[in-house]
């Protein structure tokens, strides 16, 4: 606990506004779009235009439970990761802080519970639907992890970055996971050709993509935040990547899994034009390719906490055009149907 006082912050707020600033609103609204786009254009939309797909089990209830369930297990984690970082946020980040100054850490810990537990119940009632109590599993293991990546990863090297990015890329797992449909696509390959010689993609392999392509993209854009963040994570003793190995190199090893995001990207649109799926693989090119190539040339440009911050910003509009991809898919496959 620091000694001195915290600052004041947004200009004295209301509770709701710094409840709503602890539990980061709009990566929670973000999550949610993103969990309702994967829901409404890829999964939906199996049952109409795949032939011998059985009813889905996430009706539009089921769905909102696990959707909910899910933002709650992300809003406690944001809790708790603010409980464990008051000392490192007064350097980092002091006009931002809202824990203490603003909300009790009796308060905050008492919510994070509560968020849990409720969204532990959400996913049990959906699983209950299908006797398939070992998917609760999965909300489980996120609570666990978010509570170890608080408390000792976000500290050590490399794991705390993973850690997040693996978060990520399961909010998009959680939906496969609960949707038996989706589970039949395993076997079928990338492109299938009906009789009628309607072309399509597979979806399970198409949020699989997507998926690996939020999880890099999650994994640098926490590594510029630790680049960000240097001053305060040094002075608590933190051993992050920038920390151990500097700026530089630490900018390079970031570029380097730019390329590896790049590479499926680029492979995935040739594929696409190939396969005359023009404006979804014009789509790919123009606001994920050529964004992140110029990404990719500009990081090490400037080494300042603004340009860093500028970074992390582009990574997170990238991840958010990213989900733009399950939309053009489903308007490209509707258009074929006329």
């Amino acid at each position: 606990m620091p000694s001195s006082p915290l600052p004041s912050v947004h200009n004295n707020p209301s509770t709701l506004q710094a409840w709503l600033a602890l539990i980061r609103w709009k990566n929670l609204l973000i999550i949610l779009i993103t969990q309702l786009v994967v829901w409404a254009c890829v999964i939906v939309p199996v049952s109409k235009l795949w032939k011998g797909v059985p009813a889905l089990l996430l009706t539009p209830l089921h769905f909102s439970m696990l959707a909910t369930s899910t933002v709650l297990i992300a809003a406690a984690g944001y809790i708790i990761n603010d409980y464990f970082d008051i000392r490192i946020d007064l350097i980092n980040k002091p006009d931002k802080m809202v824990l203490e100054t603003h909300i009790p850490r009796r308060m905050a810990i008492i919510m994070h519970s509560v968020f849990n537990v409720i969204a532990l119940l959400l996913a049990g009632y959906v699983a209950h639907q299908r006797s398939a109590y070992e998917w609760l599993l999965l909300q489980f293991f996120c609570t666990v992890l978010l509570w170890f990546y608080s408390t000792q990863f976000k500290r050590k090297f490399m794991i705390g970055n993973v850690v997040v990015a693996l978060l990520t890329a399961l909010t998009i797992a959680t939906l496969v996971a609960y949707e038996p449909a989706l589970h039949l696509f395993i076997k079928k390959p990338i492109f299938e050709k009906e009789s009628s010689g309607l072309l399509h993609l597979n979806p399970l392999a198409l949020l699989s993509m997507y998926a690996f392509f939020a999880f890099l993209l999650t994994w640098m854009r926490e590594i510029v935040k630790d680049m960000e963040d240097i001053k305060g994570d040094a002075k608590e003793g933190c051993e992050t990547m920038p920390i151990r190995w500097g700026l530089k190199k630490t900018a390079g090893f970031t570029q380097a899994l730019g390329i590896v995001a790049l590479l499926p990207l680029l492979l995935s649109s040739i594929a696409l034009l190939q396969t005359a799926h023009y404006l979804l693989g014009g789509y790919v090119t123009v606001t994920l390719i050529v964004p992140l190539v110029y990404w990719l040339f500009s990081l090490q440009k400037k080494a300042t906490t603004e340009h860093y911050a500028r970074c992390s910003k582009q990574l997170k509009w990238m991840m958010v055009a990213g989900i733009g991809t399950l939309i053009i898919n489903l308007i490209a496959e509707w258009i074929q149907l006329f």
